[in-house]
């Protein structure tokens, strides 16, 4: 006694050791997890970019309602008395001066076109905020995904420890009793077999364990692979008892439908405004300034040394080689793929949901029939370890007693992460992921 005593005192700052590196690891709930990607992953961080540039080409298509304003500083030097005499019908005179001046221009209507791109840009951006929402949930289920998987690695790698313990006691038990003579060496044999089965658990679950951590780092929008303490969620309620109504809440709630919906809208617009090309434009121009200097040889009293002038301007189209109407068709052509992608993504919705439904429910099923396989399998291998105790049984029927319960375990933890994710991707495929 006093040696074991001695063995677990000296043993324990080894294990107080593990336990404080286990406990500087830190802790991350699933609420954490998904606020922590939302804020650091790429793909969220570009959808909010491009959501903001939406706005910025909102801007761009705005700003025809308003004037420009531009100033000009021009000096000239030319042959006293020349004319341009190629290029132009207009032949205006060309002297060496110096002058300042100023133009305005205003557009005063181009009969709704620049209005149907302004709401084209606007819808646009409006399914841009859309998109962001869907990038949103992708990572927030990735987050899902990653952290079911590694609590679900966690607990198997508990398991295989627990199987490594349970298997060598049984191999200290038969090794004595083969030294006794009580049992034979190919009892022993099957014994230390059943071991290294154990052992090679453990290895693989170690590495699907390392596996998910770096997985859920990269869903975190990290590199790092940090071995988090994750917190247990508690079980979801079973699933709805019929999918149709989450069809329909899919169809109004998936993020990616309403960004394509805005965009079938845009489109419209667009359409609009490419069928305004063949419209009149009236705009407005002011220019003034003055010539402080002028060449001597070109002095003049009649050319003032200011000016100022106010036009407006109507521009019909005529002809332009079919130009307009073919962006107009094009236009309608671009529509009409839009709303056949919207119908396409309806459909593959409801698949979604359907499919995602059927998988919760089998997944949620699978879980009272794993339970009750980990019962029978527990009463398997008390009931095979009493007979070889006594026995009654060979190491056989305890080894195949074993590797059930073992077995059920597994099932057992997979069934119940497994509806875990299930139901997360439920949520995710009817649109109420948060």
């Amino acid at each position: 006694m006093s040696k074991r005593i001695t063995y677990l005192l000296l043993g324990l700052p080894g294990l107080c050791g593990v336990a404080i590196a286990q406990n500087t690891n830190p802790p991350l709930t699933l609420t954490q997890a998904r606020a922590m990607a939302l804020k650091n992953h790429p793909q969220v961080l570009a959808s909010e970019a491009l959501q903001s540039r939406a706005g910025q080409l909102t801007r761009e298509e705005r700003a025809a309602y308003y004037p420009t304003l531009n100033g000009d500083i021009t000096g000239a030097q030319a042959e006293v008395n020349s004319r341009i005499g190629a290029g132009l019908l207009n032949d205006p005179r060309l002297f060496n001066h110096a002058g300042a001046g100023m133009t305005l221009s205003q557009l005063v209507t181009d009969f709704g076109r620049t209005h149907n791109l302004v709401a084209n840009s606007a819808l646009q951006a409006k399914a841009s905020g859309q998109d962001l929402r869907a990038s949103r949930y992708d990572v927030s289920f990735g987050v899902d995904q990653a952290y079911y998987e590694v609590l679900l690695a966690q607990q198997i790698v508990n398991v295989a420890q627990q199987t490594v313990k349970t298997r060598q006691t049984v191999v200290d038990q038969v090794s004595e009793l083969a030294k006794n003579k009580l049992k034979s060496d190919i009892d022993l044999s099957f014994a230390q077999v059943n071991l290294s089965d154990a052992n090679l658990m453990l290895l693989r679950a170690r590495d699907r364990l390392e596996t998910a951590y770096a997985s859920l780092g990269q869903a975190l929008g990290t590199q790092d692979a940090v071995k988090y303490q994750l917190a247990d969620e508690p079980m979801p309620p079973s699933p709805p008892s019929t999918e149709d109504t989450l069809i329909a809440e899919a169809i109004q709630n998936r993020p990616e439908l309403a960004s394509l919906r805005l965009q079938t809208e845009a489109a419209q617009k667009f359409v609009y405004a490419e069928r305004d090309l063949k419209r009149p434009s009236i705009s407005l121009t002011g220019v003034g300034g003055v010539l402080p200097y002028i060449h001597p040889g070109n002095a003049n009293p009649s050319i003032p040394l200011t000016y100022e002038a106010l036009a407006v301007n109507v521009q019909v189209p005529v002809f332009n080689g079919f130009l307009f109407s073919a962006r107009r068709e094009a236009a309608q052509y671009q529509l009409q793929a839009t709303e056949q992608k919207t119908r396409d993504l309806q459909d593959r919705i409801a698949r979604d949901v359907r499919a995602a439904w059927q998988r919760a429910k089998t997944s949620f099923d699978a879980i009272s029939a794993t339970e009750q396989l980990l019962k029978q399998a527990n009463m398997a291998l008390e009931l095979a370890q009493g007979r070889y105790n006594l026995g009654l049984a060979s190491i056989v029927e305890l080894t195949q007693a074993q590797l059930g319960q073992t077995s059920a375990q597994v099932q057992n933890l997979n069934a119940m992460y497994e509806y875990q994710e299930a139901y997360a991707a439920l949520q995710y495929t009817v649109g109420e992921l948060h």
